[in-house]
Formats: C-alpha cells, structure tokens, sequence
C-alpha cells in the first residue's frame, strides 16, 4: 500500500500551536514513546515554546519546512542558511507515524531544498552525543560525526530539564552534492 504524498511548505505564524505541539509530542513526556526519537529519559521540560518557533518563522535566514499528508500536519524541521552550509534542526515526525519512512523522505527534501535555495555544499546539526540510535539514523543518511562538541544549556530551561550531567551536542556535517 503506498503511502499518501507529503506536501511541503513554509510555516506561518498560524501554524505556530500545532507546531509546537507536534515537536513537543516527538521528544517529551509518554506520547513521545509511541516513536523512536523521544528525549523523554534524558530530558523533562519543554523542547521548544511558541517563541521559540515563530523565531524560526520570521528569521530572514530561516525556513520552518512543514510538512503535510492528507491535509495534516505531520512532521517540521527547520532550514537556516549560514553561508556556504545550511542548519538543520527542530526536525519532528509524529510519533505514530515514525519508523515508516518519512524521515528519510523528508530530510532527503530539505536537503535538496538547501542546495537549490542557496548553493548550500554542507549540511550541518547538532545532536545530543547521547542519542546513539538517532546519530546512527543520520549516519545512515550520509551524515558524519565530528568529534566537535558543544556544551548543553544546563540551566535553561527552555531547552527542558536534563535528567543527567553528561549531555552535550555533537556536530554531525554531510556535504550536499
């Protein structure tokens, strides 16, 4: 059975709650275990706010891709063009629908995405070092470790609230062909 096509689109500040509310349920609290990505077990708290997203939204250099099937909302992830490389981030799949596929379709579309809309030769995220099974998916998809690390807002709690000491961000980098 083949799945429904996806629609892409940039977000509005009409799509800020749903937003939120999709990122939210991918990575915090029980309705994240329903998917694979959850940050549920590292971090408690928020992932993001509405701030947060209409900063994505209104940011001269930023793109909030949204995605939809059948007219839904059903996953987002954020494009920010920093010179030859683009950003990706805030990337949210719901998680009743993680696991078939569409991650792959959807970050296989924000790259080429980048590479049109502005020349971008690097794909560039960041990912808490902890998340094994999630830096192995990105590898999968071409993406590479580092080894370049940056600290975890300790103490901040819009980026939620740590249930261990040892988070940190690596950098993962794909060159875009």
């Amino acid at each position: 059975m083949e799945s429904p096509a996806l629609t892409f689109r940039d977000a509005t500040g009409a799509d800020v709650d749903e937003l939120v509310a999709l990122i939210e349920s991918a990575y915090r609290g029980d309705a994240s275990r329903a998917g694979w990505t959850t940050e549920a077990d590292i971090l408690d708290g928020q992932r993001t706010d509405p701030e947060g997203v209409l900063e994505v939204i209104r940011s001269p250099d930023s793109r909030l891709l949204t995605v939809e099937q059948d007219g839904e909302v059903v996953a987002c992830c954020q494009l920010e063009h920093r010179g030859a490389h683009a950003y990706f981030g805030m990337f949210a799949v719901r998680p009743s629908l993680q696991g078939a596929g569409l991650g792959k379709v959807i970050i296989a579309e924000a790259e080429r995405q980048a590479r049109t809309a502005w020349g971008a030769t690097e794909m560039h995220m960041t990912v808490i070092s902890v998340r094994e099974d999630l830096i192995a998916w990105y590898e999968r998809r071409g993406y590479r470790r580092t080894g370049r690390t940056s600290p975890f807002p300790y103490g901040d709690e819009r980026f939620g609230l740590p249930r261990r000491p040892d988070l940190r961000f690596e950098l993962l980098v794909k060159p875009l062909g």
